[in-house]
């Protein structure tokens, strides 16, 4: 069906709403053609997207159209399944509340019973409801650390992590037999509320939860003897303020300031160009009051505080971000080294990351005799793994991260927590100042006894039927026509995992690959250095992933900027 077919039905509907109506009148063609060329894609994390009228929008049509597909899934599973039910909760953009309802509506009009957050919470929150109340799924109304114009809609597991692809498929299909208009069931919020299907969940649980982080603490106490400690928080304008407060608090944080100004939770994000703690000009506020108040340590976390980034001073006294694969690789060796210390390092114990994530990691792991786990991206699939450990016994998780800021140690939920990840940062840090170093001087040890690991990521967006055709196209090409060497540099393998497959360039022989399916492409190189392609499943944007081994912090940052400057001519051209 045609765009304008597409948009025809919207407009002579009686179940769409006027507003609706005449914001699709208003559009220009080419908004038209954006709009409702294609549904709003229904991937293994859900669907997200620019909020707007259209099928190619979240909207609360889209939103009811996936509840429906949802509860499919559930009534196909069978009563019990109905009865345990859904836990939704949702972070501060705008119609997230709104969506949640929506949600709420259409699984309670379908019979399903409901758990709905009675105001903003994290992901972890949601992830942790759906394990401890032992719902069916979950779902999360949030669209990560995307700009103000984006929503989406994130379907958990009853495991309570995101749900898997297999599942997911079989929600899609039940999307597809629905039609988004005349298929979909809902019911008034209150009297859903009023009959006991819905139900809200708030205070009780937030200290149950919060309990539980708590218990994730490497060194308790460390933080209060650490004397005249200071921190600068933002939580961006999310959901983060009070759960993180609630757990620095209770750990003894005593010197904190607030950026007043990112308090408040608001979907504009105001104060930032994007709410997203990997940039280092989202936490410029924060470093501003850093100097300010005279303070060691800057952190921040997104919208729907799952990620978490932090400023730290240099050897100049100088203010810089660390990367996520930094900060995964000071806690991993923050861990296993206070474990291994006081003699409580488990013989059986893992750290699970992701295919683009530091190979310093691995290193630590060797040279420590704890066992690493690769998967893809996505923290579904460490999810998944932790669930494996759990189910047979086989290994002790310490630590779970993604090189996107996303950290999780416990097994109170299966999503990254920045909750959590924040508390063990600031002790981690309050630790260390208690030798006399900061973060950034950890990371130089680290650098002096397991070698100089840089990584840097790059993420270009195209927006659009275009730019998806344009991320097709340099996929495409690179996968075609695939180099043997990038700047000086032999490529050892070629790993595709779209088609299971490693390849060794020099003998041409064939390893199979393990990990489900995916559209990544890995090359390793002489060295130690690598490069990833990897189109987003999530995001109008393709990545690469750049990581190198070398012995100065300066030949490293060289090499990475030689490898960017070849991505850029002969890859995206």
């Amino acid at each position: 069906m045609t765009y304008t077919n597409q948009k025809n039905l919207w407009l002579q509907s009686q179940n769409v709403d006027e507003n609706t109506k005449k914001e699709i009148l208003d559009m220009d063609e080419k908004t038209l053609e954006e709009s409702f060329y294609r549904y709003l894609e229904f991937g293994t994390a859900g669907l997200r997207g620019i909020l707007g009228a259209g099928t190619n929008r979240m909207n609360i049509y889209t939103v009811r159209h996936a509840s429906q597909g949802l509860a499919g899934f559930i009534k196909s599973k069978g009563q019990e399944y109905m009865d345990r039910g859904v836990a939704i909760s949702y972070d501060s953009r705008h119609c997230s509340r709104l969506f949640a309802e929506e949600t709420a509506k259409v699984l309670g009009g379908n019979g399903i019973k409901v758990y709905l957050s009675d105001s903003l919470r994290p992901v972890p929150q949601l992830s942790f409801a759906v394990k401890h109340i032992k719902t069916a799924a979950g779902v999360m109304i949030t669209a990560s650390h995307n700009p103000a114009k984006y929503n989406g809609y994130k379907v958990y597991g009853e495991d309570g992590g995101q749900m898997p692809p297999e599942n997911a498929g079989i929600v899609l299909d039940f999307i597809n037999k629905t039609d988004i208009f005349n298929d979909v069931k809902y019911e008034d919020l209150q009297t859903l509320m009023d009959k006991g299907i819905v139900e809200e969940f708030g205070g009780e649980f937030d200290k149950i939860y919060i309990e539980n982080v708590l218990k994730q603490q490497i060194n308790p106490g460390v933080v209060e003897k650490s004397q005249n400690f200071k921190v600068v928080y933002t939580p961006l304008h999310g959901s983060g303020n009070v759960p993180v407060r609630m757990v620095l608090d209770a750990i003894g944080v005593k010197n904190i300031s607030l950026v007043e100004s990112q308090i408040t939770p608001d979907g504009d994000f105001p104060t930032v160009k994007s709410p997203n703690p990997e940039n280092q000009e989202a936490l410029s506020l924060a470093i501003e009051l850093a100097k300010k108040e005279g303070a060691d340590f800057v952190f921040g976390t997104d919208p729907d505080c799952d990620r978490v980034g932090i400023a730290v001073k240099d050897e100049k006294g100088e203010f810089i971000t660390l990367t996520g694969n930094m900060v995964g690789a000071l806690l991993a060796d923050y861990i296993i080294s206070c474990k291994k210390e006081r003699g409580e390092l488990p013989s059986n114990g893992i750290i699970v990351k992701t295919i683009v994530t530091t190979y310093m990691v691995d290193k630590i792991c060797k040279e420590n005799g704890i066992a690493v786990e690769n998967v893809l991206t996505g923290f579904k699939y460490i999810g998944e793994k932790m669930n494996s450990y759990k189910d047979t016994g086989s290994n002790t998780f310490l630590l779970g991260f993604e090189e996107s800021y996303g950290y999780l140690t416990g097994m109170h939920a299966r999503d990254k927590d920045a909750v959590e990840a924040s508390m063990l940062i600031v002790e981690m840090a309050a630790y260390y100042r208690n030798k006399g170093m900061n973060l950034y001087q950890a990371l130089l040890s680290l650098y002096e006894k397991y070698g100089t690991y840089r990584e840097r990521t790059i993420a270009l967006t195209f927006e659009g039927i275009e730019g998806a055709d344009k991320i097709k196209a340099v996929t495409a090409g690179i996968r075609n026509n695939p180099p043997k060497e990038i700047v000086g540099m032999k490529v050892i393998s070629l790993s595709d995992y779209s088609l299971g497959k490693k390849v060794i360039i020099a003998t041409g022989e064939e390893e199979k690959i393990t990990l489900p399916k995916s559209d990544v492409l890995l090359f390793e190189m002489e060295n130690g250095a690598w490069l990833a392609v990897r189109p987003s499943g999530t995001e109008p944007k393709i990545k690469f992933y750049i990581g190198v081994n070398e012995d100065s912090i300066i030949k490293a940052e060289n090499k990475i900027d030689d490898v960017v400057e070849f991505v850029n001519k002969e890859f995206v051209k």
